[in-house]
């Protein structure tokens, strides 16, 4: 096309329609790139591009936005990728060095935008907890969409819960109880609304007073049994009639957000899913607008001005075709209909705090990934030393309660052993075997005979090196192909034993016998403030794993939970 004076060119790539049933999209699916530059004035030395990922379920409003946009911005090109949330989120922890738990390693193909619009701000929170910093705590709120509960309607009218909302205290019942309801989610480490949920159940879960952990841990077991990777997959487990064997054996509840029920209704099912919103309302999408720091302060002035551009009537009319509703809750015109779903405004439920993610994923993690454990509890001497903070129990006795507890969250599935230390525990030796490792399900009792016997031996010091590599080598003897094969050390203190190995030694000695076929995961505890977190850290660059200090003793359980759930498959 030749030059046409002043007349403006318009380039579009082609757009396309993505529900909130995109859960087969890959990482990073087609671009869509709306370009408006002067053709032929001579008026630009060249188009900048902006690149935004957008989580499936707003991206056409996102991409109908920026075609908009760049017609009143001149010399500009916005790139928008439909990108999942969890595979950006592990690419930006990639980029600065860091792991999120649950999310592995990011495929090879996912970039980091300049701009990430995920669905949900605890993304964002999961990545700031992981040490991230590119990202802020929260963004600017795009969008919203309540997580419900997605029943067959059938189900739902039987139950009760289209007139009269439950409560997730109803729902825990029936999670933990009612053998004749199938329940499931999606995996909540991938996705935002199996997140929301689960948080909501685990806040449920804490008001059952001294049963909570048995109903958390319960309700948790439910759900991992039927949850799914993708989204589209658990919707294809809903039943195809409305019979009554056909409802009994498919998938009676799972939390989804309100957006992708109405694109599945959207779909003539042959039974469609009802929405139903349970007291309180869980943690909403939000879909925060989120600007990568360390970018030039060009790219960042473009990215504030088109965040402004997600607003108005025409941005609102797009979300309404998305079934999605507005920052504060509101059913744009042409908001679409389901059952269960009004256009009443729906106000957002709270956003969630991040010490409650960080604790729903440590003990999700902990109780879903197959694993074969050695626990090494440190009981020199200064593990007698009174914890304020804790009614003037020990160190040892903080640390033995947090391992009980622990242990509770682990299913018949695991296999878990328990080792002591000191120095010259048994004859020469630091350490003592008081279980050796073996299944949950013939043993539990053994374990939890041994942790209530566990003392701290007076005047002993502290064998660090020689039972850190005997740990090694005897849970490596025995490697599991199909487990997490790990060692968790808790110690208050440093290598005291004279007579042992050297740390350069210990490094020396571990770097000869580890195999990256059979991987063995070190978590170190650090429990106190006289730990050698410098040791610790020694140690576990050479092995793989991660160090976890408590400075607080009594902080102990909550940070065994979240070094549990650092453990990575293989």
């Amino acid at each position: 096309m030749g030059d046409m004076g002043g007349k403006h060119r318009v380039e579009t790539g082609r757009l396309a329609r993505v529900g909130a049933l995109a859960g087969t999209v890959l990482a990073v699916s087609t671009v869509a790139i709306v370009a408006y530059r002067l053709a032929g004035t001579g008026a630009c030395d060249g188009t900048s591009t902006l690149t935004v990922a957008a989580a499936p379920d707003i991206a056409p409003a996102v991409r109908a936005a920026a075609t908009r946009f760049t017609k009143d911005n001149r010399c500009t090109s916005i790139a928008v990728t439909i990108a999942e949330p969890a595979d950006v989120a592990a690419a930006v922890a990639d980029q600065a060095g860091r792991t999120v738990p649950g999310l592995g390693r990011a495929g090879g193909n996912v970039r980091v935008p300049q701009v990430w619009i995920p669905d949900a701000t605890t993304w964002l929170q999961r990545l700031r907890s992981a040490g991230v910093e590119s990202v802020p705590a929260n963004g600017t709120t795009m969008a919203s969409s309540p997580v419900v509960l997605a029943m067959p309607e059938p189900v739902a009218r039987a139950a009760g819960w289209l007139d009269n909302r439950p409560t997730w205290g109803d729902l825990l019942k029936k999670v933990t109880t009612d053998a004749r309801i199938r329940t499931g989610m999606v995996d909540p480490t991938r996705d935002a609304a199996g997140l929301s949920g689960l948080l909501a159940l685990a806040t449920a879960a804490t008001n059952q007073g001294a049963d909570a952990q048995a109903a958390t841990v319960g309700a948790m077991r439910s759900l991992a049994a039927g949850r799914s990777t993708l989204r589209a997959d658990l919707f294809n487990r809903f039943p195809r009639g409305a019979d009554p064997s056909t409802l009994a054996s498919g998938l009676g509840v799972a939390p989804l957000s309100e957006s992708a029920v109405i694109a599945f209704d959207q779909g003539d099912p042959p039974v469609p899913v009802a929405a139903v919103y349970p007291d309180p309302a869980a943690p909403s999408l939000d879909f925060p607008y989120t600007v990568i720091s360390g970018q030039p302060g060009s790219v960042t002035d473009q990215a504030n001005r088109f965040g402004t551009a997600l607003t108005g009537p025409e941005y609102e009319s797009d979300l309404a075709k998305a079934g999605l509703r507005t920052a504060a809750g509101a059913a744009p015109n042409g908001f679409p209909g389901a059952p269960g779903v009004t256009a009443d405004r729906r106000q957002p439920g709270p956003a969630a705090a991040p010490a409650a993610v960080d604790k729903a994923i440590s003990a999700w993690n902990t109780i879903t990934l197959p694993a074969r454990l050695l626990a090494v509890i440190d009981i020199s001497g200064s593990m007698a030393t009174p914890v304020p903070t804790a009614g003037g129990a020990t160190r040892e006795q903080v640390t033995v309660e947090a391992a009980r507890r622990g242990l509770g969250l682990f299913d018949d599935n695991w296999a878990v052993g328990l080792w002591v230390f000191s120095t010259n525990l048994d004859g020469g030796k630091d350490w003592r075997e008081v279980t050796p490792i073996g299944p949950l399900s013939t043993q539990r009792v053994a374990l939890l005979g041994g942790l209530s016997g566990i003392q701290p031996k007076p005047n002993g010091g502290t064998g660090l090196y020689d039972t850190t590599l005997a740990a090694y080598k005897a849970v490596q003897a025995d490697w599991d192909p199909g487990r997490i094969n790990s060692i968790v050390l808790m110690t208050d203190g440093q290598n005291e034993d004279p007579n042992g190995l050297t740390l350069d030694q210990l490094t020396t000695e571990l770097g000869k016998i580890i195999d990256p076929k059979r991987p063995v995961q070190v978590v170190a505890l650090g429990i106190g403030n006289e730990v050698s977190q410098a040791e610790l850290n020694r140690i576990i660059k050479t092995t793989g794993g991660g160090v976890f200090i408590a400075t607080d003793p009594t902080k102990i359980g909550e940070i065994f939970l979240k070094a549990l759930s650092l453990r990575n498959p293989q």
